[in-house]
């Protein structure tokens, strides 16, 4: 047993300087706090140079922040090599899922690191500029797919708040349930909801299947006092969102 877990522990790849040194300073902040805690102590705690821990942070609020600048890249390369005939809202719902990946690759790392972003308000700002950059690698991919349309820019900019933003949602009730719980299935159906509003080949659900959305659309219209006219009748449950009533009418007057 003892051998066969020494041999285990040898084909076990060693920690990078730059894991130490994360590892260090994830250690200082939960005993001490953020903000009591120096490079100085992390460096310590790493057995490493100052000049070690600038070589890969450029300040102390980044090594609480170790991958994204990886999983960024990840994304954008993952963007600019989609199909061209593929459809720009789908392409970019999946970009999302890799910054899913990324956290739940270690679900303790980030509950971790979601709680002390919650308590450091200099934390929290930080994390907003990094969600703000995976916004724009976004909303740009949209821009490019989306050139030729007179909405494009507009459209780009929305869709990719849409997808942040859900992609946040489910994101963050796993963080605080602690991790637990299927993150998968509920970002797919964060992600799906996106889709169905916004894909021009995601699956229609049906409306009455969701709760707050649009009961129906009367299915041959109502005659009106000119027997050409035919008038469409839409019934909307009460806080129905805007853009869903003016899909489904949409919808009805063009299969009309």
């Amino acid at each position: 047993m003892g051998a066969a877990a020494a041999g285990a522990d040898a084909t076990k790849p060693a920690p990078t300087m730059r894991d130490s040194l994360v590892k260090a300073a994830f250690q200082l902040f939960l005993d001490r706090g953020f903000e009591q805690t120096t490079i100085d102590d992390i460096v310590a705690l790493a057995g490493v140079g100052r000049r070690s821990f600038f070589r890969y942070f450029p300040s102390k609020e980044d090594v609480v922040f170790p991958d994204h600048e990886g999983c960024l890249v990840e994304m954008t390369e993952y963007l600019r090599d989609a199909p061209a005939d593929g459809d720009p809202v789908q392409q970019v719902c999946e970009a999302a899922r890799l910054v899913l990946r990324m956290y739940a690759a270690d679900p303790l790392f980030s509950v971790q690191r979601y709680r002390l972003t919650r308590e450091v308000p200099g934390l929290r700002a930080h994390e907003l500029s990094v969600v703000w950059r995976y916004e724009l690698a976004l909303a740009e991919h949209l821009r490019e797919r989306g050139a030729g349309r007179a909405d494009g820019a507009l459209r780009a900019d929305v869709v990719a708040a849409a997808v942040v933003a859900a992609h946040n949602h489910a994101l963050r009730t796993w963080l605080r349930a602690d991790g637990e719980g299927d993150v998968q299935a509920a970002m797919n159906e964060a992600l799906g909801y996106v889709a169905r509003a916004f894909s021009d080949t995601a699956e229609p659900r049906d409306a009455s299947a969701d709760a707050g959305g649009a009961a129906s659309v009367s299915g041959g219209g109502v005659r009106g006092e000119n027997p050409d006219e035919e008038v469409v009748v839409l019934l909307a449950r009460k806080g129905t969102p805007l853009w869903r009533v003016v899909r489904d009418v949409e919808d009805a007057l063009g299969g009309s």
